[in-house]
């Protein structure tokens, strides 16, 4: 049974989750700028043990899966825009130390990816990218069943590829970054932009319904929102030309509404690949992705070490 902790921008949520990927239990709190690593670790762990006894379980091990950079092999959070007061403090290190277990941390986006090809959409993939567009856009890669780390460990931020150097001021410090241009808030952005008195296109959940309602400037924000997203995984096409990327993030909730017009694209901007074999998919692990993702994250640590202590026992 494996306690499975998601750190975001404006919730923090844990669960339990068996060998299956399925969870078992699970509960959240709202977080922001202002919240403390020690409450926070205090939450984290009161929660886990109400759960336990509520299930009747044991908490065996525990993954985590975080917003931001991360270093997987120290255990360390790394510059948390969201969460200052976490920056550079150790959950793995403290959690092993409440609950004498095994802990293991990656970036969520990371962790999607490995739940996916586990027990998702990306099932028996060997070549594998996972994108998810919400907030912010992130990603995972998995290359023959491992995923893939830069220098020290490093996460890819295939978020902050530059599409569009003319492009808004992101974040990293560059202009016209992919999540810049493409992310949820960037869409319902540009959206109000063209209609400043207008309280309708505040949010990208308000642009997707009313461009399913023939809404005008909604389609128009959907079909650039389109074309922003197919220039970054046309990118990525023409880099890995992958066996299948899976889309999720809340943004994908409305995925009809994108699917054309990145395919469209797709076909125009990468015919120096096979492009027509890579697959593209919907992330299929539901509203529960993140919590899956932690917990896979363990499993893809130690579940192997595991078995291979086990195999000797016997």
């Amino acid at each position: 049974m494996i306690g499975a902790v998601d750190i975001g921008g404006t919730k923090l949520a844990v669960g339990l989750v068996n060998e299956s990927g399925k969870v078992l239990a699970k509960n959240e709190i709202v977080t922001g700028s202002d919240s403390s690593y020690s409450a926070g670790l205090e939450k984290i762990a009161g929660m886990f043990r109400e759960m336990e006894r509520y299930a009747r379980v044991e908490i065996t091990g525990i993954g985590i899966g975080s917003t931001g950079p991360v270093d997987p092999v120290t255990g360390e959070l790394g510059d948390l825009d969201f969460l200052p007061d976490w920056r550079r403090k150790n959950p793995v290190r403290d959690l092993a130390h409440l609950f004498g277990v095994n802990v293991a941390l990656e970036n969520d986006a990371d962790a999607g990816v490995l739940a996916e090809a586990a027990w998702g959409a990306g099932w028996g993939k060997s070549r594998l990218i996972y994108i998810t567009v919400g907030t912010g856009i992130g990603g995972g890669i998995l290359f023959d069943g491992h995923l893939y780390r830069g220098v020290g460990g490093s996460h890819p931020e295939l978020g902050h590829q530059v599409i569009d150097l003319s492009g808004p001021a992101c974040s990293c410090g560059f202009r016209g970054c992919w999540e810049s241009l493409a992310s949820g808030p960037a869409m319902a952005a540009w959206a109000h932009e063209q209609a400043p008195a207008s309280d309708s296109y505040r949010t990208a959940k308000q642009v997707c319904k009313l461009a399913l309602e023939g809404d005008e400037l909604a389609r128009r924000a959907v079909d650039r929102e389109a074309y922003y997203l197919s220039l970054g995984i046309a990118n990525l096409i023409n880099l890995f030309v992958p066996d299948r990327i899976v889309l999720g993030g809340g943004l994908m909730r409305s995925a009809p509404l994108f699917l054309d017009g990145i395919r469209k694209q797709i076909t125009r901007g990468c015919r120096f690949v096979p492009h027509e074999k890579t697959e593209l998919a919907l992330a299929s692990l539901g509203k529960d992705a993140n919590l899956i993702g932690a917990a896979r994250v363990w499993h893809n640590r130690f579940s192997n070490a595991v078995q291979a202590i086990s195999s000797r026992a016997v």
